[in-house]
């Protein structure tokens, strides 16, 4: 017989589920299991004296989380909390009997220990109703932006993740042996967004892993997590790219409200603000002035060209504050701050940082298109030979184009108010090589 997911299956049928066992309650004359697949939950009822010895002893052997067959008619019970139905099985088959479960199944993290503990035991972790839910969720996130994108004609590229050389900044990035020489893990598909914005891609994006060295152990850092770029050309300027990003994150958070925000807001206690454009843009310079003058939040005059963390952090009461917006695009950071690829006009980098509720998801901007001119910083920031072949994709004509990245688990991470552990699949961290 073909398995039914329970969110399928009818009174009055005969129907085979297959999933854990969440609930025993084994008593002498009834036996009472709740069975949990990716899609709900079923009562199992057992009336002892009607079954026959052999099933009797698969109950008997049965723990909770243990993954069963179970094949019965399905029939209604008002008295059911679990969708006012039930099965009376007439075959039951153990596949696999759980041990004693190392962790606590549906349990909260208190703490970082709790959380790591959580971590070594991930797939067990995963089985409760709140993480099938965030990874619904996130899986529906990416959909609906690959769609976006694609519906605009973007095409999804995939783009190598060993490079010859340190990408970038030339930091930051993990070594590994590549037969006779050294090769890197990408931190981000940059350099071949614009790749192929030089071979007349005109708009494309990619989802895949990014990869970062840094020793942050943060509750919102990763040494390796998920991105989702793009990059556009024949744009005026780095405006156009941020009200893209905000088109495309209107239409995600529009959609997920649609479909998950009462979920949502059940399991995590949070609503699904639907920003209103255009989102608010402030300069860094200005921002730090708003930050003193309304919270005496001072920095010195060093560390006002770029974001300090606790200026993401009351960002986010400033741009409620003062716009009534959960979101804040950030501008005309110090030039040594930003990527050398950004185009500087009269010295300033025509790019930003989108913070949301005080953390950032996005650094973009309008990229150096012109040959002469990237050649120029690259050699007035000494970066020569790491930065070579990128240089080539500019001697034969290019576009002007800009663009941004996403990362996905922060995404998640914000959207739910998360730790970056709960957010993630598998998460990986300075401290993190397994599972």
């Amino acid at each position: 017989m073909k398995r039914s997911y329970i969110s399928e299956v009818k009174t009055g049928e005969r129907n085979k589920i297959q999933g854990f066992i969440e609930n025993i309650r084994n008593k002498s004359k009834m036996a009472f299991l709740v069975v949990k697949d990716i899609t709900g939950k079923m009562q199992i009822v057992v009336e002892k004296e009607k079954y026959s010895p052999e099933i009797l002893e698969k109950i008997d052997a049965l723990t909770i989380q243990s993954v069963i067959t179970v094949e019965g008619e399905v029939v209604a019970n008002d008295y059911v909390k679990l969708n006012g139905m039930e099965m009376i099985p007439d075959i039951l088959e153990i596949d696999s009997v759980a041990e004693a479960l190392p962790i606590q199944v549906d349990s909260k993290a208190d703490n970082e220990s709790d959380i790591n503990l959580k971590m070594d035991y991930r797939w067990v972790d995963l089985r409760t109703d709140e993480n099938t839910l965030i990874f619904k969720i996130q899986s529906y996130m990416v959909k609906i932006m690959r769609d976006f994108l694609t519906d605009k004609d973007f095409l999804e590229i995939h783009s190598p993740k060993l490079i010859g050389s340190a990408s970038e900044s030339g930091s930051s990035v993990f070594e590994v042996d590549y037969y006779d020489r050294k090769a890197y893990l990408a931190q981000s598909p940059q350099f071949y967004k614009q790749m192929a914005m030089a071979a007349g891609f005109d708009k494309v994006f990619e989802v895949g892993p990014v990869f970062r060295a840094e020793k942050s152990y943060t509750s919102r850092h990763a040494t390796e997590y998920t991105s989702f770029d793009l990059e556009m050309s024949y744009i005026d300027s780095f405006h156009d790219v941020m009200t893209f990003e905000e088109e495309l994150l209107i239409d995600m958070l529009e959609k997920i409200s649609a479909k998950y925000g009462e979920e949502i807001k059940e399991k995590f206690g949070l609503e699904v603000i639907i920003p209103k454009t255009p989102f608010p843009v402030i300069t860094v310079k200005d921002l730090y002035s708003e930050l003193e003058t309304r919270y005496g939040y001072i920095v010195p005059e060093g560390e006002k060209g770029d974001l300090t963390r606790e200026a993401e952090e009351l960002s986010y009461k400033l741009s409620q504050d003062k716009y009534n917006s959960e979101f804040l695009f950030v501008t005309d950071f110090d030039s040594e701050k930003r990527a050398f690829y950004h185009m500087r006009e009269n010295g300033v980098p025509q790019g930003y940082d989108l913070l949301w509720r005080g953390v950032e998801i996005t650094s973009g901007a309008q990229r150096e298109h012109r040959y002469d001119e990237l050649k120029k910083v690259t050699e007035e920031m000494g970066l020569g030979e790491d930065v070579k072949f990128y240089l080539e994709f500019f001697k034969y004509g290019c576009p002007a184009h800009g663009g941004f990245a996403i990362g996905v688990d922060r995404l998640t991470m914000l959207l739910l108010g998360l730790h970056i552990k709960d957010a993630m699949f598998i998460f990986r961290g300075p401290n993190r090589l397994n599972p």
